[in-house]
């Protein structure tokens, strides 16, 4: 089988690399609907470096290792990549135009961010994601969350979000064609979130907050510009090599998606973005309903991250003492658990009875205030929010679905 990539941005980029290495499929046909530079040498070479992860052969090989790509035909577009056949498509932007069934792509991944609805209409102005399916393909899947624009409108019944590891069983072969792989911050969150829900229960959970501190991204400015007309939020027209920006982030939305328990339990997040080129952060805060003779502790809470890194592959329990540098590259985990940064602290909590008579809530007679204990947990969390968490997954969850495919 071939895989079609659409667009070669940092994760089409690296979604190619991935697969490149991997060797799954048999060619990797990538739509960019432009030419690149003045020939097909100069969109190898930037294929083939990179300023964050280096060169693509000292990443397959090692430093030692020369030109990994080769054959080019300007006429074709194609070119070897390590050996794999890849097919550059230059012509067309909008999915319902790319020649998919032309090149016998049956499955697409969208790096694009641009077409993130699964309800747009096919035949929309500027392109919709279901294009795909329309140009050939059976199945595409999102490296974005789903984000329906349309108030009111539900989720399509063959749309699925997953997150490999978590809720990737949801996935029907015989319903589901468009799929959400979540975002970095989603997938990091909820190996963050899981272990604690499953050991501790999701009744426990009183409240939730995090903020991730995140790496810049390709839709930032290097230096002030302008904001467009009608722009809301004049801080993403500053520079990120010079500021901390504070901005949104959908990931308590997409998480609900993942781990429906969530959407009971009331939870804010938080974005800040850093003037750094990848390796990013979640800060988590819980407040855990619990008992008073035998609290809640840290190494109870270490204890849960430690059990369960040892079950799955794509969570991390370290010991030391990180920095973000230290996350980047780091293969298939979705977070790594900063172990000597967990911190908890119990206290009662003083809840005010007559409050809760005056909302409907029925209390004991004659008690004005009821001591509830409460243990407040901070917990951190690394990812590579580019290749090492979030495209290493991506690229097996596109693995998994192509094999239900043959």
């Amino acid at each position: 089988m071939k895989l079609g990539v659409n667009g070669l941005g940092r994760i089409g980029k690296l979604s190619l690399w991935h697969h490149v290495s991997r060797k799954h499929f048999s060619g990797i046909v990538v739509n960019i609907g432009r030419e690149v530079g003045k020939n097909l040498e100069d969109l190898a070479a930037s294929i083939e470096r990179d300023s964050t992860y280096g060169r693509l052969g000292a990443y397959l090989y090692g430093h030692k290792h020369g030109r990994i790509i080769t054959e080019l035909n300007e006429e074709k577009g194609t070119m070897l990549v390590d050996g794999m056949p890849v097919t550059i498509l230059r012509e067309h932007r909008n999915p319902k135009d790319i020649p998919w069934q032309q090149n016998d792509v049956q499955l697409v991944v969208d790096t694009t961010g641009v077409f993130t609805d699964p309800t747009t209409d096919v035949n929309a102005p500027r392109g919709a994601l279901r294009g795909h399916i329309q140009a050939g393909a059976e199945k595409v899947i999102l490296s974005a969350p789903f984000k329906i624009k349309s108030q009111g409108l539900d989720m399509p019944e063959d749309a699925v979000t997953t997150v490999m590891g978590i809720n990737d069983e949801v996935y029907e072969p015989s319903q589901h064609s468009v799929i959400s792989a979540a975002s970095c911050t989603t997938t990091c969150l909820s190996y963050m979130i899981k272990p604690l829900m499953e050991t501790i229960g999701a009744k426990n959970f009183l409240s939730a907050s995090m903020v991730t501190v995140h790496a810049a991204t390709g839709s930032q400015q290097v230096l002030d510009r302008l904001p467009g007309s009608g722009a809301k939020d004049l801080r993403k027209n500053r520079s990120i090599m010079n500021n901390i920006i504070l901005t949104t982030t959908g990931a308590a939305k997409a998480l609900a998606l993942v781990i429906p328990e969530m959407s009971s339990i009331g939870f804010m997040a938080e974005s800040v973005r850093i003037p750094t080129s990848t390796g990013s952060l979640i800060i988590l805060v819980l407040n855990l309903q619990d008992e008073a003779e035998n609290p809640i502790n840290r190494e109870q809470i270490n204890s849960i991250y430690r059990e369960f890194s040892q079950e799955s592959k794509y969570l991390q329990f370290s010991e030391n003492q990180n920095v973000s540098s230290d996350i980047i590259g780091m293969p298939a985990a979705a977070t790594v658990i900063e172990g000597t940064e967990t911190h908890t602290r119990t206290a009662s909590i003083q809840v005010n009875l007559d409050m809760l008579k005056a909302a409907g809530v029925s209390a004991p007679d004659g008690t004005d205030v009821l001591n509830v204990p409460v243990t407040q947990t901070v917990i951190y969390g690394w990812y590579d929010n580019e290749l090492g968490s979030y495209t290493n997954m991506l690229g097996d969850l596109t693995v998994k679905i192509a094999d239900t495919m043959v």
